[in-house]
């Protein structure tokens, strides 16, 4: 049975595996598929590919060459299996990322696809380029309605699209709704650009 009735909002979400924050908003995004009929289809950017021929520092620089295998094989697995699989892959990687403070090694990988019944094999796609103009399609379908200056997460609702939001802890039930709602509102607005105050406090995992 389709889950997806025809009065569901539709939302579109980008997402690196690597980020802590677009992790967050994701977690808050499932929060609130359970107060609001609303459906949450995941897709991949890649912060390798948005920092391509940036001057980074070299910490940074080694994150961003480390971050090319999750998202390749991120997208395999939506290529090969479909939307619904990538949306448990990133939870299943995610949790182990972020959660368990994994290595972003081939191992990490393959955990999470085992976890959702999906072959080691796919890990493989992780070391090759071979597949890189599909994952830059992806990318600057969910980024370029957004401009080159902000990261993940992008959020596309009703058409329109905006980065964040960027929140820590995520919202639990009602307050979860209450979120979206006003996100939803200052989304559909075309001259909204910024709302922002300084973060005082990393990312909150619960």
């Amino acid at each position: 049975m389709d889950r997806v009735g025809a009065m569901t909002q539709q939302v579109d979400f980008w997402f690196d595996p690597t980020c802590p924050w677009a992790w967050m908003t994701s977690r808050w995004m499932l929060e609130v598929e359970q107060v609001r009929d609303v459906h949450t289809t995941f897709h991949v950017m890649s912060l390798s590919v948005l920092n391509e021929g940036r001057d980074l520092s070299e910490d940074y620089r080694r994150s961003m060459d480390s971050a090319w295998a999750g998202v390749r094989v991120a997208l395999g697995v939506e290529r090969e299996h479909g939307s619904d699989k990538l949306r448990e892959f990133y939870t299943a990687l995610g949790t182990r990322y972020h959660l368990q403070q994994a290595e972003r090694t081939r191992a990490t990988l393959i955990e999470a696809l085992a976890e959702i019944g999906l072959p080691a094999e796919l890990a493989d796609l992780g070391d090759t380029d071979a597949h890189d103009d599909a994952l830059r399609a992806s990318h600057h379908a969910g980024m370029d309605p957004v401009g080159d200056e902000v990261g993940t997460p992008v959020i596309h609702v009703n058409g329109m699209a905006l980065f964040g939001p960027v929140i820590s802890p995520a919202p639990k039930g009602e307050e979860a709704g209450d979120l979206f709602d006003g996100f939803v509102k200052v989304t559909a607005y075309p001259g909204f650009f910024e709302l922002k105050r300084t973060r005082t406090v990393g990312p909150i995992f619960d």
